[in-house]
């Protein structure tokens, strides 16, 4: 059985998509490491866009492809083109948006949808194909039949994450000098658990992990790491330190390994706040960065957003960072109401506290999470592709091409003003890059 996985390019309105990262396929990664007995081939269409080459040179049995929400279309189109050039491919679309809302691919040209985690979906349905049976009996699916779309029984979640095999980076040998995040290349993307235990209203993860908090054991992570040949790990779980024991121990065995590597992981600022001391045992093997979640410099607004934190505590986590070298990439939220004096007092914040790389997000009502349903009557735009967190898709208080200068003004004053803006996580050449993207974006609202 040939099986052919894609990647989709970056659409034409992304903003940020291959100028800050470029993240490797995890997702696919970790599909194609399930059914190693069949003939896999992963297509990075980020990189390498002949599709039609691949399809008549390669001629897959199966077409896999991966979706986030600003993926729809495109993914959508590449499934049809496939069908195109051969109406005997089994079609199948996976990932974050279609387990929210499969009904985005309910297409003449998609055969299968895999709702929820994929990893034993797909090889179950792989292996129902090849011995010609009936996908009905395959869970976690939604099938195309005659038409109308039919789900088979929802897949729980498997609890131990250990039993998954590592994700086939062997499938991306050939583009792996290509990932990297800001400075970071080559850099290799590790997930070491799955979901939160926080509600925050703009989020979808804890909507996609049925509000469950999964972790690997620390020696199948290390287990992990010292497969990867890149010398920059980014840790992407979503919230890495929620567990202090656990990360302690991942701590101990790396120690232990002499391994010599660098780290970026994502943790909350109230475990940062309250544990200094597993950020001083991290910087001894290598932690770099550290992405803080703080989302708003008034409390009023991280309660509205159900954050479940304060500005004291902000401000502790990045204390703790500062003190120990390591770089704070501060995530804040923009709001639509947001006037000038709201941008300029989130500027003077963002100096006094000393965040050395500040990143920004509008707002964004994301398909499926509480925050979509508050303000889904207020969308100015049911187009996916402006959903990538940098248009605003909400009205704005500004008119709204002023809103998104100074959007785009905010960034670039925050990374020209540091002391070494070579350095920095959006050097000088990509910052123009950006500004010039975000202006126009706003267009395509109107």
């Amino acid at each position: 059985m040939k099986i052919l996985l894609i990647q989709p390019p970056f659409n034409s309105n992304l903003i940020g998509g291959g100028i800050l990262y470029m993240n490797e396929p995890l997702a696919l990664e970790a599909i194609g490491a399930v059914v190693p007995e069949h003939k896999v081939k992963l297509l990075d269409m980020r990189v390498d866009q002949n599709l039609e080459h691949e399809l008549s040179n390669f001629q897959p049995d199966i077409v896999g492809i991966t979706a986030y929400t600003t993926d729809v279309y495109v993914a959508n189109d590449i499934l049809k083109k496939v069908k195109n050039h051969n109406k005997d491919i089994l079609t199948v679309v996976g990932g974050h948006h279609a387990s929210l809302l499969p009904e985005d691919f309910y297409k003449e040209f998609v055969d299968v949808i895999v709702v929820g985690e994929g990893q034993y979906t797909f090889r179950e349905l792989v292996y129902a194909y090849e011995e010609n049976r009936s996908f009905e009996s395959v869970d976690g699916l939604i099938l195309n039949i005659e038409g109308i779309a039919r789900p088979t029984l929802r897949r729980k979640l498997e609890n131990n994450l250990d039993k998954f095999p590592f994700p086939d980076r062997n499938l991306t040998k050939e583009y792996r000098n290509c990932y990297f995040r800001a400075s970071w290349r080559p850099v290799a993307t590790v997930i070491t658990s799955r979901g939160c235990p926080y509600r925050c209203n703009f989020c979808s993860v804890w909507k996609l992990q049925d509000g469950k908090y999964r972790t690997r054991s620390p020696e199948n992570v290390l287990e992990e790491i010292l497969t990867i040949e890149e010398d920059y790990i980014s840790i992407s779980d979503d919230n890495f330190l929620q567990d202090i024991p656990r990360a302690t121990k991942i701590y101990e065995l790396i120690k232990k390994s002499g391994m010599k590597k660098k780290f970026k992981v994502v943790g909350r600022t109230d475990v940062v706040a309250k544990n200094p001391d597993i950020i001083e045992k991290w910087k001894e093997i290598g932690l770099d960065m550290v992405v803080l979640g703080l989302e708003s410099i008034r409390d009023e607004e991280l309660k509205w957003l159900n954050k479940k934190t304060t500005v004291k505590t902000n401000e502790e986590a990045i204390n703790v960072l500062n003190k120990n070298n390591i770089k704070v990439i501060g995530q804040f939220i923009i709001h639509p109401e947001y006037t000038y004096d709201d941008f300029e007092a989130l500027f003077e914040y963002i100096q006094k506290t000393n965040i050395s790389h500040p990143l920004f997000t509008i707002l964004t009502p994301l398909p499926r999470t509480e925050l979509y349903y508050q303000k889904e009557g207020q969308l100015l735009t049911r187009n996916y592709e402006m959903f990538d967190l940098a248009h605003c898709v909400l009205p704005t208080k500004l008119p709204r091409e002023e809103f998104h200068k100074c959007f785009a003004d905010l960034l670039v004053k925050c990374y020209s003003n540091q002391a070494n803006p070579d350095s920095a996580l959006i050097p000088k050449p990509l910052l123009q890059k950006l500004y010039s993207q975000i202006l126009n974006g706003y267009k395509l609202l109107s």
